[in-house]
């Protein structure tokens, strides 16, 4: 089941690089999987690559917004 950005969202940093790494190894495991034989469901694959763009979107989304608070403190 595909994650929700809004369930992402509420995740604070650590739990999102957590939650990236589980979402990875299943793309790693879907792939060797699908490549043995063994998938019954290949497009898992792709709702497990889309998770994977989401969360490091809002990753990069929190990571601009950490800039920008900065350099307005800065000048």
């Amino acid at each position: 089941m595909p994650i929700t950005t809004v369930e992402l969202r509420e995740l604070s940093d650590d739990e999102l690089s957590d939650r990236l790494a589980e979402v990875k190894q299943e793309v790693f495991t879907l792939r060797f999987q699908i490549a043995t034989g063994q998938a019954e469901n290949t497009s898992l694959l792709g709702v497990a690559k889309r998770d994977v763009a989401r969360i490091r979107t809002i990753m990069r989304q929190r990571e601009i917004a950490a800039g920008a608070t900065e350099e307005a403190g800065a000048v």
